[in-house]
């Protein structure tokens, strides 16, 4: 795992956060639900990218080309975010999904691994925007010991290796520590590659 704080400075965040509102206005952000349960997340989300990873209580977790509410394509995924890829992820092919996930006031995420994908070689790369989250991350079982990192507007985290199926989560976010989204809150975008290399 690595963290790379400020690998983007507050002019860079401003204009990913323009072509984000951009792909959020063609792919609207949505509720997903949980498996078998149904129960909403407590994010929002939507995604750019040839796929996107959704959720819901009678499919489960999957990656898809469609957004699952409009039935339409996602938008691309911005060139910035693929110049981070390039150059933080260590991996010679293209990200295939950019999930966008939007955390307001009491919005946080369990710990989890990122295990639909079908090729754990590559990494996954997350880039922060907007107030700060309180990112936990752990080892292979639930059972690790864990970490925390504050993850500040303009940071990225980058899981791989080893620590490609590390346990991890948001705890909180901390409300007011960026002026950069006018509504509060955060944006994490997280790329990653579903497929092998070869396959479309």
């Amino acid at each position: 795992m690595q963290h790379y704080p400020q690998q983007l400075d507050r002019a860079a965040q401003a204009a990913l956060l323009a072509e984000i509102r951009q792909i959020i206005a063609q792919s609207p952000l949505y509720t997903p639900t949980m498996p078998r349960s149904g129960k909403p997340m407590s994010v929002r989300m939507t995604n750019a990218g040839p796929l996107g990873w959704v959720t819901d209580k009678e499919r489960g977790y999957r990656y898809q080309a469609t957004h699952p509410e409009t039935g339409e394509p996602w938008a691309p995924i911005p060139k910035i975010l693929l110049d981070l890829w390039d150059k933080l992820a260590g991996y010679p092919h293209a990200p295939e999904a950019c999930l966008i996930n939007y955390y307001a006031g009491a919005a946080k995420m369990g710990l989890h691994q990122d295990r639909d994908e079908e090729d754990f070689d590559a990494p996954v790369l997350s880039v922060s925007l907007g107030d700060t989250g309180m990112f936990r991350v752990g080892g292979t079982t639930r059972k690790s010991t864990t970490r925390k990192f504050e993850l500040k507007s303009g940071d990225v985290f980058v899981l791989g290796g080893a620590d490609r199926l590390a346990y991890h989560g948001i705890d909180r976010i901390l409300a007011g520590t960026s002026g950069l989204l006018e509504e509060g809150g955060r944006f994490n975008l997280t790329l990653r590659r579903v497929t092998r290399p070869g396959q479309v």
